[in-house]
């Protein structure tokens, strides 16, 4: 096993990422001993889009959303996922 290098220590982020850019982590770091990580809170990322509807669709959107007690726009974001997910998985179905 060959000897790591001792890490140094910074003054600012920015310090740290210029060295970090210019320099081999494993000069310094034993990976070997590494773990994986899970991070349960963390929140996928999102985009903005603009999306236009009829009227009477986003009302009736709206709608089902007031008898769920749940935003309109979390509501929208579940038809679609739960529908992307069946398209996916009938896509596989019939392919197999």
């Amino acid at each position: 096993m060959r000897k790591l290098k001792k890490r140094p220590t910074f003054k600012s982020d920015k310090q740290e990422d210029a060295f970090w850019a210019s320099h081999d982590s494993t000069e310094y770091i034993d990976y070997s001993k590494s773990q994986r990580m899970v991070f349960p809170h963390l929140k996928p990322s999102t985009e903005t889009i603009s999306l236009r509807l009829p009227k009477s669709l986003l009302g009736q959107l709206k709608t089902l959303a007031n008898k769920r007690d749940v935003p309109y726009q979390s509501l929208l974001k579940l038809f679609v996922l739960e529908r992307v997910q069946a398209e996916l998985h009938d896509k596989t179905a019939k392919v197999s």
